[in-house]
């Protein structure tokens, strides 16, 4: 796993961060990383293709806050693209690949989980970073050039770009928790190890944090 911390992560900025949403998204992917985010004083704002709103796979309507249209790299501390079937049936959601250039293109961050790797590495965002996804043919099926940067890790962070595959939803979490500095160290650790391993053990670390 690579991990890197960008220069603008503060635990004092809560400017808010995005959550793609759009029809068929897999929900179960960032469950755990926005109500983290969200407890730790962030602002979860979704941004849809339009207004209009979404149903995910597991059958939620979602409102979405903001079109994509409206949405500006400077205004946010992360943009966070979960997996769904869109991503390999058709290009709607090639715009969201785009706005995740201009994201790391302004240096504000971004995380990619399942399908979302794919419409990345379309997009060529993969092709020089350090990156994962669901298994290394799947992302080699776009065609795209970075094959040599994949790593077979439940979650990679290479220069304000974070990957995942969409068995990994805590490791992801994990590494957007690092990234804006919610967790560190010890304390991250034990967060990781409770919900991916339910080590009770984890527990006692996180309460003598305050972590709840």
């Amino acid at each position: 796993m690579n991990s890197d911390h960008n220069d603008r992560s503060d635990h004092g900025d809560r400017t808010p961060v995005y959550l793609a949403v759009y029809d068929a998204l897999a929900d179960w992917e960032t469950g755990l990383a926005a109500a983290y985010l969200a407890r730790a004083g962030y602002e979860i704002r979704t941004v849809g293709p339009t207004r209009e709103p979404v149903v995910s796979v597991g059958g939620l309507r979602i409102q979405p806050d903001l079109a994509l249209a409206d949405v500006r790299p400077e205004d946010a501390r992360l943009l966070i693209l979960p997996g769904g079937d869109l991503w390999d049936t058709s290009d709607d959601l090639a715009p969201f690949a785009r706005t995740a250039r201009a994201f790391l293109d302004a240096g504000t961050p971004v995380a990619a989980i399942c399908g979302a790797t794919a419409g990345l590495a379309r997009e060529g965002l993969l092709d020089d970073r350090d990156h994962t996804g669901a298994v290394s043919f799947y992302l080699a099926a776009t065609g795209y050039g970075g094959g040599d940067r994949y790593v077979d890790a439940d979650a990679v962070t290479d220069r304000g770009l974070i990957t995942a595959g969409p068995t990994e939803p805590v490791a992801f979490a994990r590494e957007i928790l690092r990234l804006l500095g919610v967790y560190e160290g010890e304390v991250l650790d034990a967060w990781y190890r409770l919900f991916h391993d339910s080590d009770a053990e984890a527990y006692a670390v996180l309460a003598k944090a305050g972590v709840q």
